[in-house]
C-alpha cells in the first residue's frame, strides 16, 4: 500500500463480475484478511488532518480562549479545568451534528461528497425518520422547513454555548436551548439524534445545566463508566471475535501480513477467528472494558487511578488507530481526554467518588436513568437503537443486504431532494472505471460476510434468490448512508421505515429492490430474528436463525446456507424474478 496507490483485489476486472457471487465473496474476504478495505494511506491522512485541525486545535483553541485558561498551547494550565471539558463536549456535539466527525469521510462510504449530514438535515424534503409513531406531532417522513429550522437552532445554540465567555462553568442558560433542540430534533427524525450521539451526550448536557460541580463530576463519571461498562458486556459472546480480526486486518497501523493472518485460523482454508483474536477481544476488550472502569470509578489509591487511566487512554487510542469502518474518531479522543479529566484531574480521594454525591438517592436515581437503555436495548433490541443498547464494537447489530434486480439500483438517484448519488456512482465520478468502481463496493459485502450476521443474511439471500448471481447486492449500512446521511453501524436506520418511505418516491416493481435485515441478538436468546422485505410488497418473510451455525461457517457458505428456521410467509410471496426489461448496468 502506498501513499496515493491502493492494494485492489488482483482479480480480472473484465470476468470477476461474471462469477458467482459467493465465488466472489471468497476472493474479496480473502483479500480483506491481508488488506483490508485496501486503501491508499492519503485516505486515513486525511482523517488524521481532519482530527488534528478541525477537532483537536480548533476546539482547544475556542474552549481554551473562551473560558480564561490561558492558551491551548500550555496543556498544563487548563487540562484539569470544568468548563474547558465543558466546552470541549459541546465542540464534539456540533462537529457530529454537522456530519463532519463520525460516519464521515470514504472510509464511511461518503466518497463525494465525503460530508453526509448537513447537507441532508439542512435540506428541506430528504427522508426524515421519527423513532416512535405514537410521538404527537411526528408524523411523516419528509423533513420540512421546520425541521430545517430546528436543526439549524441546535448547530447554533451548540456554537453559541461553546464560543461565549465564561469565568466559570458554562452559564445553565446557554445549556437549555442544546437540551431542548436535542430531545425535539431528536423525537423528529432519530438519524439526527443518534448521529449527534444523544445516548451519551444528551445526559452529560443534563447534569452541565442542573447540578453544582462536584455532583455534576461524579455523574460525569457515573455516565462514562455505563458507556464502557455496557460495551464490554455486549461484547460476551460469539459476535465480537468476528470483529476484531476484521477491524485489525483494515488497520493502517498494523502493515504486516503475517500479524493480521494471525488472528485467522488456518488462512486461507479457514478464516474464522483464530485463538489469539479470541484473546484480544476479551481480554483486551471484554476485560479492559468492564474491569479497568470498575476500578477507576472506586479507586482512592493515586498509583492504581493512574495505571487504570492510561490503559483507558491507550485502548482508545488503539482503537482510533484501527480507523473502524465508522470512523469514531473524535468520539474516541473525547473518552481518552474523559479519562484523565475526570479520573485524575478530580480523583475520588479529593472528594468526587461515587459516595461524596450530595444525595445518595441522587447517585441511585441517575445511575438507574443511565443503565435502563442499555439494559432494555439488550433484552429487547428491536425497541431500542444499539448505541443506547451500548453495543459499539460489539458485532450484534441489526444488519441488513440489499438486493436489486440487474439495473434497479439506479433508480435510487432518482431520489427527490437527495444530495448525492449511489456510492458507486460517486466512485465513478471520482475517475474509477465501473469495474472498479463495482468491485471496491462489493468489497463492503464481503466485510460483512467476515462478521457473524453476514453468513445468515446470505444464506437467507441464497435460499430466497434464484436469480441472485445477477443481482447487485450492497451492504445496506453504507447505501444507507447515501439516502439519509449517516450511519453508524445501525439496522435500525435502513429498516423497513426507510424501505416504505424510498419507495413512496420511487416506486420500485415487485423483485427489484429485495432486502435481508436482521435484527440484533438477545442477551438472553440464541437466535437472531430476521425479515425479507420486498420494497413493493414489504415484509414476505420472517425467521430466526442459530448464532452457534452462523459463526460455525465461513464467510462464503461452502457447504449451502446456514439452517433457516422460517416462521412466517406472505401467501404468494416469493420473490418476483429480476425483470428482463431493465438493463443490467454492470455488464
Amino acid at each position: 500500500m502506498g501513499f496515493k496507490t491502493g492494494d485492489f483485489p488482483p482479480v480480472d476486472q473484465e470476468t470477476f463480475l461474471e462469477k458467482p457471487l459467493m465465488e466472489r465473496v471468497r476472493t474479496l474476504a480473502l483479500h480483506w484478511v491481508e488488506y483490508g478495505f485496501g486503501t491508499p494511506k492519503m485516505i486515513p491522512a486525511t482523517y488524521v488532518v481532519k482530527v488534528l485541525f478541525l477537532y483537536v486545535l480548533a476546539g482547544t483553541a475556542l474552549a481554551t480562549w473562551t473560558s480564561q485558561a490561558g492558551p491551548f498551547w500550555d496543556v498544563a494550565g487548563w487540562w484539569d479545568q470544568p468548563a474547558v471539558y465543558q466546552k470541549l463536549v459541546l465542540w464534539t456535539v456540533l462537529l457530529e451534528a454537522l456530519g463532519v466527525a463520525g460516519s464521515w469521510g470514504p472510509i464511511a462510504g461518503k466518497f463525494k461528497p465525503m460530508t453526509g449530514g448537513v447537507l441532508f438535515w439542512a435540506r428541506p424534503g430528504t427522508i426524515r425518520l421519527r423513532p416512535w409513531k405514537r410521538v404527537p406531532f411526528t408524523g411523516g417522513d419528509r423533513r420540512t422547513a421546520l425541521d430545517v429550522a430546528l436543526y439549524l437552532a441546535f448547530l447554533a445554540s451548540l456554537l453559541t454555548a461553546v464560543v461565549v465567555p465564561t469565568t466559570g462553568l458554562v452559564s445553565p442558560a446557554l445549556l437549555v436551548a442544546p437540551i431542548v433542540l436535542y430531545v425535539v430534533c431528536g423525537l423528529r427524525d432519530k438519524t439526527l439524534f443518534l448521529a449527534a450521539r444523544g445516548e451519551q451526550y444528551l445526559p452529560a448536557l443534563v447534569f452541565f445545566a442542573v447540578l453544582p460541580l462536584t455532583d455534576m463530576i461524579i455523574a460525569a463519571k457515573l455516565l462514562i463508566v455505563v458507556v464502557w461498562v455496557g460495551a464490554g458486556v455486549s461484547k460476551f459472546g460469539p459476535h465480537f471475535t468476528n470483529v476484531v480480526a476484521p477491524m485489525l486486518s483494515n488497520s493502517p497501523c498494523v502493515p504486516s501480513r503475517r500479524i493480521k493472518r494471525l488472528h485467522y485460523r488456518d488462512f486461507p482454508r479457514d478464516i474464522r477467528p483464530s485463538k489469539a483474536a479470541s484473546l484480544m477481544a476479551h481480554v483486551g476488550g471484554t476485560a479492559v472494558e468492564i474491569v479497568t472502569p470498575l476500578v477507576l470509578l472506586f479507586s482512592t489509591n493515586h498509583w492504581l487511578t493512574l495505571t487504570a487511566v492510561a490503559l483507558m487512554v491507550v485502548f482508545h487510542f488503539f482503537i482510533v488507530s484501527t480507523f473502524p469502518l465508522a470512523v469514531p474518531l473524535e468520539w474516541n479522543i473525547l473518552f481518552a481526554y474523559l479519562s484523565v479529566f475526570l479520573f485524575l484531574g478530580h480523583p475520588a480521594q479529593d472528594g468526587y467518588g461515587v459516595g461524596d454525591m450530595s444525595s445518595p438517592w441522587l447517585a441511585a436515581g441517575i445511575t438507574a436513568a443511565l443503565v435502563f437503555f442499555p439494559v432494555l436495548g439488550n433484552l429487547r433490541p428491536d425497541l431500542v437503537s444499539f448505541l443506547p443498547s451500548m453495543r459499539q464494537y460489539a458485532g450484534n447489530w441489526a444488519s441488513a443486504l440489499w438486493a436489486f434486480a440487474p439495473g434497479a439500483e439506479e433508480k435510487l438517484n432518482s431520489l427527490p431532494h437527495r444530495p448525492t448519488r449511489n456510492q458507486v456512482d460517486q466512485l465513478q465520478a471520482m475517475g474509477y472505471p465501473p469495474a472498479v468502481a463495482e468491485i471496491t463496493m462489493q468489497q463492503t459485502i464481503a466485510w460483512r460476510s467476515m462478521h457473524s450476521q453476514g453468513r445468515g443474511l446470505f444464506s437467507v439471500l441464497l435460499k430466497n434468490l434464484p436469480d441472485l448471481d445477477r443481482r447487485t447486492v450492497r451492504e445496506a449500512e453504507f447505501g444507507c448512508n447515501s439516502l439519509i446521511g449517516f450511519n453508524f453501524g445501525d439496522g435500525h436506520l435502513h429498516d423497513l421505515d426507510l424501505i416504505n418511505a424510498v419507495q413512496s418516491r420511487i416506486g420500485f416493481a415487485p423483485g427489484e429492490w429485495i432486502t435481508v435485515w436482521v435484527e440484533s441478538q438477545p442477551i438472553h436468546c440464541g437466535v437472531q430474528h430476521y425479515q425479507v422485505i420486498d420494497a413493493a410488497l414489504g415484509v414476505i418473510e420472517r425467521g430466526t436463525w442459530k448464532v452457534a451455525d452462523a459463526v460455525a461457517e465461513q464467510p462464503w457458505l461452502p457447504n449451502g446456507p446456514i439452517p433457516l428456521d422460517v416462521t412466517w410467509t406472505r401467501a404468494q410471496s416469493s420473490p418476483a424474478p429480476a425483470p428482463a426489461a431493465v438493463e443490467d448496468l454492470t455488464a
